[in-house]
């Protein structure tokens, strides 16, 4: 029952956010360009929740409760809903749907290709999400949702990319993208503390 309430308020939290920032548009509390700052703020939050996404396995690990885990696929397809609304954005508030403009785009700030491959492979994941492909895929489904990492690489150039001139906030996610990797090396994971806690067999691992 615990595990149930835990999973509604990580629902509930994620789910309000987009809500709040939907709200502070409409009542025109965004600034003179509110269809901008959604459109990064959505990506921003993609970022942030791949991260909070990648920690879960090792809080797993190291605090041995089933929690962190049991939210794990959840973030996971909140973060391909973030990163789809990132998307829309872009294409109804940047290019008003002109498509023929999006080849100029393209030409003109190759970060959106970075961007658009990130999203084709956070798109992989969520459709593969399942205990489905799971079983379908088998073995290939762990090397298959390695894509996490490199989703994670590519956020993080796309990010760089957009704010060049200020590399403080970028280095912060950053940092914390590169320590997540570095505690999934082998040689560094199994020197990592674990505490005994219960086995979840069908937590999805992003």
């Amino acid at each position: 029952m615990r595990y149930v309430l835990w999973r509604l308020a990580v629902f509930i939290a994620v789910c309000a956010v987009p809500v709040i920032w939907l709200h502070q548009a409409w009542v025109l509390d965004l600034g003179p360009d509110p269809g901008k700052v959604l459109v990064d703020r959505f990506g921003l939050g993609t970022l942030v929740l791949l991260l909070i996404t990648l920690a879960m396995t090792p809080l797993h690990r190291v605090t041995g409760w089933a929690g962190w885990v049991q939210v794990r696929r959840q973030l996971g397809l909140w973060c391909f809903a973030y990163a789809s609304l990132h998307m829309l954005g872009y294409g109804f508030f940047i290019l008003g749907f002109d498509w023929a403009q999006l080849g100029v785009e393209l030409v003109k700030r190759p970060y959106i290709i970075v961007g658009s491959v990130a999203f084709l492979c956070l798109l992989a994941l969520a459709v593969t999400s399942n205990r489905f492909s799971q079983r379908r895929l088998g073995s290939r489904w762990k090397k298959l949702h390695r894509l996490s990492y490199v989703i994670l690489g590519l956020g993080l150039l796309h990010f760089l990319w957009i704010v060049r001139a200020d590399l403080k906030e970028w280095a912060i996610y950053a940092g914390i993208g590169a320590l997540l990797l570095i505690l999934r090396i082998p040689v560094i994971s199994r020197r990592i503390p674990r505490r005994a806690g219960k086995r979840i067999g069908n937590a999805t691992k992003v």
